[in-house]
């Protein structure tokens, strides 16, 4: 007699349980978004009532590009939020996985993703793809809307174990003002010398915004999982 289970059924369980919370979670991440959009914007407009540069080209903005993806300009930083369509897990080595809460389900270890990148707006402005982006924050999201921020500074330490609410508007009111504040605070550093001592004539006629272009520094994420 055979005794194996049924592979249908386990196919089943599966459905019922992991992909369904997948779906919740889902769920979740869009409803998120749309309340960290709808923050960065109330943020943005208090700043442009309150700050007074004295220059003109000093700008602040933001802008939806899609429903996936929305832009902060903050001067010359530009913040770009971006909606990970995939739902994932962490590996077992990662701290979060160890706490009880995880071993309590199986299914409160699939996250959805929320990724905060900080580029130079002039790479946008001028379309200097090789200029580099970091990221300044990724928040993850359960089934349960629970839900923990690794990233840098006070990113880093403020959410790094997974809370025991569901996430709501202040926190991601708080997060939006924390990855403003890490972009601003972050200084250009020039190139070495040597890189920009030598160009071809093809980087001059073809490439000239991008001579002398500085990188961010100050970026370097506590872990980096999938």
């Amino acid at each position: 007699m055979n005794n194996q289970p049924d592979p249908l059924e386990h196919i089943q369980r599966l459905l019922e349980s992991k992909s369904t919370a997948k779906q919740i979670t889902y769920k979740n991440l869009l409803a998120a978004f749309e309340i960290l959009s709808k923050e960065s914007k109330r943020i943005v407009d208090e700043l442009k009532k309150k700050v007074r540069p004295g220059d003109e080209d000093v700008t602040l903005d933001f802008r939806i590009i899609n429903e996936h993806e929305f832009h902060v300009k903050l001067a010359g930083d530009l913040l770009i939020f971006v909606l990970h369509t995939n739902v994932v897990t962490f590996d077992d080595e990662h701290a979060v996985m160890k706490s009880m809460y995880m071993k309590e389900k199986e299914v409160n270890r699939y996250f959805g993703q929320l990724m905060i990148y900080n580029f130079m707006s002039d790479s946008i402005k001028y379309n200097r793809l090789n200029d580099p982006g970091y990221l300044i924050a990724r928040i993850v999201i359960n089934h349960e809307s629970r839900f923990l921020v690794e990233g840098e500074r006070q990113l880093g330490f403020l959410f790094n174990t997974i809370s025991e609410k569901p996430i709501g508007e202040s926190d991601l009111n708080t997060i939006v003002k924390l990855c403003l504040t890490t972009a601003i605070e972050n200084d250009l550093m020039a190139p070495p010398f040597p890189q920009v001592q030598f160009i071809t004539l093809f980087q001059k006629t073809e490439k000239t915004q991008e001579l002398g272009a500085g990188q961010k520094i100050g970026f370097k994420m506590s872990y980096h999982g999938n």
